[in-house]
């Protein structure tokens, strides 16, 4: 496999930790990995091995790439099945994964999932939105499946409650390889005018500190 320098060293890939009904779920996730591979990109994401989840950091993992998974200890009986994949994370709650994950991060990936993965999808939108930081957010569309979910976003912002601006933040693509060209075309998310004078004081990333050992 050919491998090409990315500006990001390494993406946060939120996913279900199931498999899905389609192949083409599957497909994507073992696609998006080896192509973080390709770019020499390392993973972090939720820690599971089952599900997409395990696909991913799996493909990651067996291309030679660093794989970080971060997970709250009481989930890991459930995502982590056999050995686990790279190099476990282990925090103490479901803030803590999500602000170890966006803190590790350079950009962020959304493969399918449910509800998990929506939370930690708008987090980070909303957090870009606000100012919070400046990296990419990409959605990864497979077959589809995130059509809803932009369709009503877009309804937002005809109603006047997402401006244009915000709605930029989410790059989508329906092919790993497409999504990852878009993300790499030095896309940063815009801000408004109001969340650019934001000055936030409060700590949102974990510290190594609270990493539960």
């Amino acid at each position: 496999m050919e491998e090409t320098n990315s500006r990001f060293k390494r993406i946060c890939v939120f996913c279900g930790s199931s498999s899905g009904k389609k192949p083409t779920y599957q497909e994507a996730a073992v696609q998006l990995g080896r192509e973080l591979v390709e770019r020499r990109i390392d993973l972090v994401y939720g820690g599971g091995s089952v599900g997409l989840m395990g696909l991913v950091s799996q493909a990651v993992h067996d291309g030679g790439r660093h794989v970080l998974g971060v997970i709250p200890t009481s989930l890991m009986p459930r995502e982590i099945t056999g050995d686990p994949i790279g190099e476990v994370r282990a925090v103490s709650s479901m803030h803590q994964r999500k602000a170890e994950m966006a803190r590790q991060a350079d950009a962020f990936i959304a493969l399918p999932g449910g509800y998990g993965t929506l939370e930690e999808l708008l987090e980070v939108i909303t957090w870009a939105q606000l100012g919070i930081h400046s990296k990419p957010v990409g959605l990864l569309n497979v077959d589809g499946f995130y059509n809803s979910l932009l369709s009503f976003i877009d309804k937002a912002v005809d109603e006047g409650f997402i401006s244009p601006t915000a709605r930029r933040i989410i790059v989508s693509a329906p092919t790993a390889k497409q999504l990852m060209l878009e993300l790499e075309q030095e896309h940063v998310p815009e801000q408004d005018e109001f969340a650019s004078k934001l000055v936030w004081e409060e700590r949102l990333y974990v510290t190594e500190s609270e990493v539960a050992m």
